[in-house]
């Protein structure tokens, strides 16, 4: 199944210059979703890890799905101020923006391996906060599964170079 014709873009969203992919294309079609998380969970098998790690929001969709198809426990990563318990916070630098991630501090135990998973890495400023998280919660990034990868932006190259485990399922330009 050629999952790209699944994806919108959306030119100057959210601001000019952005070429935004939009995943709600791909999860309102149940055969392309399907499809998507059976490749996330291919390639999960590839990695040893304890948890299953999201990033709000788009991320949540994906990494839940195979979460309970590995039947791994699911660690949210979500905006500053949506956790209600004691977290680990994360400043970070968008494509477009500032922004912060938070983790509750009792989501992650000690050497616990966490494979990251998110909709899309574009310059790899959120994937980097994720890492950041998981090490200050004393865990290991097992590696990053990404459904789009900007791969223009280096995103994934940063990783890379980080020494993680990075793969995506599908590659396009981020402008």
């Amino acid at each position: 199944m050629d999952l790209k014709k699944y994806i919108r873009s959306i030119p100057d969203y959210p601001k000019k210059g952005i070429l935004f992919r939009d995943i709600t294309t791909l999860i309102k079609d149940p055969d392309a979703f399907n499809s998507t998380i059976e490749k996330i969970k291919e390639i999960a098998q590839k990695v040893e890890f304890d948890k299953i790690s999201a990033i709000e929001s788009r991320g949540f969709i994906f990494a839940s799905a195979v979460s309970y198809l590995s039947k791994k426990p699911l660690v949210l990563l979500r905006k500053k101020n949506k956790l209600p318990a004691e977290r680990h916070s994360v400043d970070f630098t968008l494509e477009y923006g500032e922004a912060t991630i938070e983790v509750h501090k009792d989501s992650i135990s000690k050497n616990e391996k966490i494979l990251i998973v998110d909709d899309l890495i574009a310059t790899g400023g959120t994937a980097d906060a994720a890492a950041k998280l998981v090490e200050m919660s004393g865990g290991k990034v097992a590696g990053f599964i990404f459904v789009i990868n900007l791969f223009d932006l280096d995103g994934e190259k940063t990783l890379r170079d980080k020494g993680y485990f990075v793969e995506s399922i599908m590659k396009f330009p981020g402008h």
